[in-house]
C-alpha cells in the first residue's frame, strides 16, 4: 500500500512540474509546498556539511545522511563534491523520499574550483569587471562539472581594515567598485539561464557589516551609525540583489547591538520591504547557534525563533531547526507563515536552477573529467592574474628586465611554494599544478639567463641561517628579485593580524641584500595590503601579486620581462605604518583638516597624515598624460544627468592599459560627505603617442545620499569631480546642482 501511495505521490509532483512549466516559480513552488508536512518543510531549510567542517556544531542527528535525505529532513548540503557523489545523494532523494524534492550542493567557489585564479581582492585590482565577470563563468562551469549547484560567493563586505584576513575575499575598500565587482560575479556565476547546467546559484556574502569588525578582529562586532552603514557598506550588497542573486548568507558579526542570524532590521525590513527580493538567505556556520553566546538566545530552541523570524531561511549546521522549529510551531510560538515563506524562497531556487526538470544535470561524470582544469579555464586564471597585479615602484624604469641579463638571483621561500599563490579559500585545487614563480621565471629564459636559487629566509619564524647563502648568490647575479610576503593561511577567514609588517625575518633579509649594490626587485605575495616603508624607500622596484592562483609563474615572468604591461591598481588603501588604520581614501575632513602651519589640526604628531599608497594608485612601464576636465554644462538640475570628459594620451613608447578613474565632492550637505566619492571608471588601452577621449555620465543616482532625514536623495549646492589615474593625482573642475 505504501509503495502505491508513493508511487502517486511521485506521479503527482511530475505532473505539476509538467503542468507549472507555464506558471511563475512562486507558483510551481506553492504547487509543491501544499503538499508538504511540517516536518517535511522544517527539512528543507537545514543544511549539513559534508567531507569537512569550518566551526563548531552544535550535535548532528544520530540518523546518517541517507536516512535523513529519505525522511525529508534536509534539503542542503555543502561540502560534498562531485559528480559521482552528489549523483548518489541525490539519487536518494528523487528516488526514495516522499516528495522527491532535490537537494541543493553548495561549496565556497570563492576564487576557483580545481582551477584557481586569483584571490578576489586581486581581481577587483583589474578594475576590469568584464573579465571578473569571466572568471565567475569560468569557475561556474568547472564547478557546476562537478555536481555543484551553489557558491557561497561573491564576498562583498567593504574593508577598511586590513588587519582583517579576510580582506582577501572581497573587492576593498570602496561601494561603487565594490557593487560593480559584485555585479560581475553575481552575472558571471548565474549566466544568462540559471536553469542551464553550467551555472551556479550565487550566494551574497556577508549579510552585512562583517567587514566592519573591531580592531580587524575575525567575527568581532559591528558598530557604526545607520547613515554610515547604508553609504558605504550596503550598497554592494545591494547592487549584487538587483543583479539576480538568488541567495544571501547571513554574517556572524551583531551590527547595532543585534547579531545578523537574528537580525529583522537586515533580513525584514531592508531585503525583505525595500528591496523586495524572493532570495533565500542561509545563515554562516551555526550562525544561529551563536546567537547563544552572543547573549541574545538563551538556548538554541530560542535561537531558531529569533532566526526563523528573522527571515533566515536555512540553517547551516546549527540544528536549531531540525530539533525545535516543528515544535515552536505546534507551541505557537511561531507562525507557519515565516516557515511557509522560508521553504518558498528555497523551492524557488531550486526551480530557477531547473532541479526539479531535471535534478541530476549536474551529475555527468564525463563531463567532470573534460571540464575540470581544461585550457580554457587554465588561460583564463593567467588572463586575470596578468591584470591583477599591480606596480607599485619602478625606479629609473629597472622593470621590464633586459633579456639580454646574465644572470638572476631569485631568493624567498615564496618563490619555490607551490601552494601559497593559491592563497585562502582555493576550492579543491592541487598545489601539484601551480607554476611557481621560480618555475615561471626558468620557463621564460630558459637558459639564456642564469637563474640562481637561494631560500634565504621563510615568511615566519626568525632563523637566518639562508642568509650569506641568499648574500653569495646576489653578489654573483645582475639583479635580485626577492618574492616575500605572506603564507597563504596567513590571510583568509580566522586569519587577522596585529600587524601587518612583511612577515618573519623576510626584511632583514631585504636589508642585507641592499648591503651588496646589486638592483632589487620585491615581488609582494600576500593577501592584504602590508606596511612596507622601508621596502619603498630602499629597493628599485616592487610588484604587488597577491595570490595569483595556479599560473602564477608565468604571469609574473611575463610582467618582469615586459611581454604584459602591468595596468592593475589598488582597490585598498595602502598604510605607512599599522596605527594608521582605519586608513582610507573615501574619509571625511573634519571641523579641523590637517594644517602644517597649524598645531591644533588633525595629524599625527610622528607620522604623516597620507598612506604609502593610495586608492586607485598602480604603475605603468608607460606614463599617461591627462587634459584638462570639460564639463558638457556648468550647472544641472536634480533630475538631469552631466557629461564628463577628459582626453588621455600615452607619452611613453609601450603600449599600455589606464583606468581613468572620476570621483566627486559634494562640498556643502546636510550631513558631512567624504572628501571624493569615487563614481566610474574606464579601462583603456592606448599605443604609444595615441590619444582617446573618456567621457563620463554623472548621473542623479551618482549624487544621492542618504540626507540629515535618512532620505536618499540629491540635494543641490556646489560640487567639484576630479578625474584621474588615481584618488589623488587628479584633475578638478566644478559644477553645481540646483532645484
Amino acid at each position: 500500500m505504501k509503495r502505491i501511495i508513493s508511487s502517486i505521490v511521485l506521479l503527482l509532483i511530475i505532473s505539476i512540474s509538467i503542468y507549472s512549466q507555464k506558471k511563475s516559480y512562486t507558483e510551481r513552488a506553492d504547487s509543491v509546498l501544499a503538499l508538504m508536512t511540517l516536518e517535511e518543510k522544517v527539512g528543507q531549510l537545514v543544511q549539513y556539511s559534508g567531507d569537512w567542517a569550518t566551526g563548531a556544531s552544535t550535535g548532528r542527528p544520530a540518523s546518517s545522511s541517507d536516512e535523513l535525505i529519505r525522511q525529508g529532513k534536509v534539503g542542503s548540503f555543502l561540502n560534498i563534491t562531485g559528480a559521482a557523489k552528489t549523483k548518489k545523494l541525490q539519487k536518494i532523494a528523487i528516488e526514495e523520499s516522499r516528495l522527491k524534492i532535490p537537494l541543493i550542493f553548495g561549496l565556497d567557489v570563492i576564487h576557483g574550483y580545481a582551477s584557481t585564479f586569483p584571490i578576489p581582492l586581486a581581481e577587483a585590482s583589474t578594475w576590469n569587471p568584464s573579465l571578473v565577470e569571466k572568471s565567475a563563468r569560468m569557475q561556474a562551469i568547472e564547478a557546476s562539472s562537478a555536481g555543484i549547484h551553489w557558491t557561497f560567493n561573491p564576498m562583498v563586505d567593504i574593508a577598511r581594515d586590513p588587519r582583517w584576513g579576510r580582506i582577501m575575499e572581497g573587492s576593498g575598500e570602496d561601494p561603487y567598485l565594490g557593487s560593480v565587482m559584485a555585479t560581475a560575479r553575481v552575472r558571471g556565476y548565474q549566466g544568462n539561464d540559471l536553469s542551464a547546467n553550467n551555472t551556479i546559484l550565487a550566494c551574497v556574502k556577508h549579510y552585512a557589516g562583517y567587514g566592519g569588525a573591531e580592531g580587524g578582529r575575525d567575527y568581532n562586532t559591528v558598530d557604526m551609525s545607520e547613515r554610515n552603514f547604508r553609504d558605504f557598506y550596503l550598497p554592494p550588497y545591494k547592487a549584487a540583489v538587483e543583479a539576480g542573486a538568488g541567495s544571501l548568507m547571513a554574517s556572524f558579526n551583531e551590527i547595532g547591538g543585534v547579531p545578523s542570524s537574528a537580525s529583522q532590521f537586515l533580513m525584514t525590513k531592508i531585503l525583505r520591504d525595500e528591496w523586495k527580493t524572493d532570495a533565500f538567505v542561509v545563515s554562516d556556520w551555526n550562525s544561529i547557534g551563536e546567537l547563544i553566546p552572543h547573549g541574545v538566545a538563551k538556548d538554541l530552541k530560542q535561537a531558531a525563533e529569533l532566526g526563523i523570524k528573522a527571515t533566515v531561511d536555512m540553517d547551516m549546521e546549527a540544528n536549531a531547526y531540525y530539533y525545535h522549529l516543528a515544535d515552536l510551531v505546534k507551541e505557537g510560538k511561531v507562525d507557519i507563515k515565516f516557515v511557509d515563506d522560508a521553504v518558498r524562497r528555497v523551492l524557488i531556487a531550486k526551480f530557477k536552477l531547473g532541479l526539479f526538470d531535471d535534478p541530476y544535470k549536474y551529475c555527468d561524470e564525463e563531463r567532470e573529467k573534460n571540464t575540470l582544469v581544461s585550457k580554457e579555464i587554465v588561460n583564463a586564471t593567467k588572463e586575470v592574474a596578468l591584470e591583477s597585479i599591480v606596480l607599485l615602484k619602478n625606479e629609473k624604469n629597472l622593470l621590464p628586465l633586459s633579456k639580454k641579463l646574465k644572470s638572476i638571483a631569485v631568493v624567498g621561500q615564496l618563490a619555490k611554494s607551490k601552494d601559497d599563490p593559491l592563497g585562502g579559500w582555493s576550492g579543491m585545487s592541487d598545489s601539484n599544478r601551480v607554476t611557481s614563480i621560480l618555475e615561471g621565471l626558468q620557463n621564460k629564459v630558459g637558459n639564456e639567463i642564469k637563474i640562481n636559487y637561494a631560500e634565504g629566509a621563510k615568511f615566519k619564524g626568525n632563523d637566518k641561517s639562508g642568509f650569506n647563502e641568499a648574500i653569495q648568490l646576489a653578489k654573483k647575479s645582475d639583479v635580485i628579485i626577492a618574492v616575500v610576503g605572506e603564507g597563504r593561511y596567513m590571510n583568509g577567514e580566522a586569519a587577522s593580524r596585529a600587524t601587518l609588517d612583511i612577515p618573519g625575518v623576510q626584511e632583514d633579509l631585504l636589508k642585507e641584500l641592499k648591503k651588496t649594490g646589486k638592483p632589487i626587485v620585491v615581488v609582494l605575495m600576500n593577501g592584504r595590503p602590508l606596511t612596507i616603508p622601508w621596502v619603498q624607500e630602499n629597493v628599485n622596484s616592487i610588484l604587488e601579486i597577491w595570490n595569483p592562483g595556479i599560473k602564477a609563474g608565468d604571469a609574473v615572468a611575463d610582467i618582469l620581462f615586459g611581454d604584459f604591461n602591468p595596468s592593475g591598481k589598488l582597490p585598498v588603501t595602502f598604510p605607512r605604518y599599522v596605527g594608521q588604520i582605519p586608513i582610507y581614501y573615501n574619509h571625511k575632513n573634519t571641523g579641523r583638516p590637517y594644517d602644517p602651519n597649524n598645531h591644533y589640526t588633525s595629524y599625527y604628531m610622528d607620522l604623516e597624515n597620507t598612506p604609502l599608497y593610495p586608492f586607485g594608485f598602480g604603475l605603468s612601464y608607460t606614463t599617461f598624460e591627462y587634459s584638462d576636465i570639460k564639463l558638457d554644462k556648468s550647472e544641472i538640475k536634480k533630475d538631469e544627468s552631466l557629461i564628463v570628459s577628459v582626453e588621455v594620451k600615452n607619452t611613453g613608447s609601450r603600449e599600455g592599459q589606464e583606468v581613468v578613474q572620476l570621483y566627486i565632492r559634494d562640498l556643502v550637505g546636510s550631513v558631512t560627505r567624504p572628501v571624493k566619492e569615487l563614481k566610474d571608471f574606464a579601462k583603456i588601452n592606448l599605443k604609444p603617442g595615441e590619444t582617446k577621449k573618456v567621457e563620463f555620465t554623472i548621473t542623479p543616482d551618482k549624487l544621492k545620499f542618504y540626507d540629515i532625514n535618512m532620505n536618499y536623495v540629491v540635494e543641490p549646492g556646489d560640487f567639484k569631480v576630479f578625474v584621474g589615474t588615481n584618488s589623488v593625482d587628479v584633475k578638478e573642475a566644478s559644477f553645481k546642482v540646483i532645484e
